[in-house]
């Protein structure tokens, strides 16, 4: 197998589109056409799991944070990352990265973190905006059911909990075939009418080299007329954080329990409890303090995340609780989800999860 099927998968759930404009993720070192022997899943990328690779005969590492956030000027083997670089080049050892794009799916990151607290009801917290088009074409009575039925098993026409969403009006059309052209319709240098649906759809932007396939195979016209237009409308199947609720309410220090013992934290951070039972819960893989204000608006009683500075806890101001768990705390079970994601899809390729902690903070208890 090479190594872009597992990553044209991987692309297919978490599209890198999704990504933030800072991230980094992706394919960072290998060649997309090469083959894969075996790969070692880790949420860091450090040179003792390229070690770990390298011993367990692993030529491809997915961790969730890209080793190299930005450009690198220089290999001297002066920091962890050169060294982890260089050491993976050298053993012609793949490093891919899957992360804030995995962070912004529905059963990503953060899904998982809602799993384990076994929230229901789940949803994006903050949706993204900006991502989804409108597709509007033009096809010939004889044609609509076949474009249609084309585009939206491309992926397009989904508004949240419905699929197939599209909007039909009938109308006539114009053209006049010029000397070169091969008309379906009409005939050369004539004025031609026809009857024509216009059809109307929305998509997300990742998908739209998929659907605009589709539209011009399942479309009966030589030149294929459509327009594309940009909405701004927010897109409520990815996105930031995630909110639930608990299915049977718990008072604040028993969900803080819960929360350190389903989460494997070895410590929480958290402000003033305020006397209240918790039933809606955020949740926020990584450093999620951006988020607090949608946590307090969408009227979360507690928000689980990490990476709080300590001027930052001050703006709960008694609306929320604010758990901070530790970043590795808050996303080690990505490791978990990759694997199960990949071992489902490929159930006979050889899969690992490392044993190294590259949890880089220790705690005195």
């Amino acid at each position: 197998m090479k190594i872009k099927e597992i990553t044209t998968y991987l692309e297919s759930i978490a599209p890198l589109s999704l990504q933030e404009d800072y991230d980094n993720s992706g394919l960072i070192v290998g060649e997309p056409d090469a083959e894969v022997k075996a790969a070692l899943i880790s949420l860091d990328c450090t040179e003792e799991v390229i070690d770990e690779a390298i011993s367990s005969g692993c030529n491809l590492v997915i961790s969730h944070h890209p080793i190299v956030f930005k450009g690198l000027k220089k290999f001297n083997k002066k920091n962890y990352v050169e060294r982890a670089v260089m050491k993976a080049i050298k053993h012609d050892i793949a490093l891919y990265a899957i992360h804030t794009n995995l962070d912004h799916i529905q059963g990503g990151v953060n899904g998982k973190i809602c799993e384990k607290l076994n929230l229901q009801h789940i949803q994006i917290l903050s949706p993204k905006k900006n991502i989804l088009k409108k597709l509007v074409t033009f096809v010939p009575l004889c044609h609509v059911e076949r474009v249609r039925t084309a585009i939206l098993q491309a992926g397009a026409g989904h508004i949240g909990n419905y699929s197939d969403c599209s909007f039909n009006i009938s109308g006539t059309g114009t053209f006049k075939p010029g000397d070169q052209a091969n008309p379906f319709v009409g005939n050369i240098n004539e004025l031609h009418q026809e009857e024509e649906v216009r059809i109307e759809t929305i998509y997300p932007e990742y998908l739209e080299r998929k659907v605009l396939v589709a539209l011009i195979e399942a479309h009966p016209y030589e030149e294929v007329a459509y327009d594309l237009y940009p909405l701004s409308n927010a897109f409520y199947q990815a996105g930031a954080g995630m909110i639930g609720t608990l299915e049977t309410p718990m008072e604040e220090l028993e969900f803080l329990q819960l929360t350190k013992s389903a989460l494997r934290a070895k410590v929480i951070r958290h402000t003033a409890l305020r006397a209240k039972q918790v039933r809606r819960v955020a949740v926020c893989g990584g450093s999620g303090s951006f988020l607090l204000p949608a946590a307090i608006a969408a009227g979360a009683d507690v928000f689980v995340t990490a990476d709080f500075k300590y001027h930052e806890f001050f703006d709960a101001e008694g609306k929320i609780v604010i758990s901070d768990l530790g970043h590795f705390e808050s996303e080690q079970f990505t490791q978990e989800l990759l694997f199960d994601v990949i071992k489902k899809k490929f159930p006979n390729f050889a899969i690992h999860l490392t044993s190294i902690d590259t949890n880089p903070i220790n705690y005195l208890i």
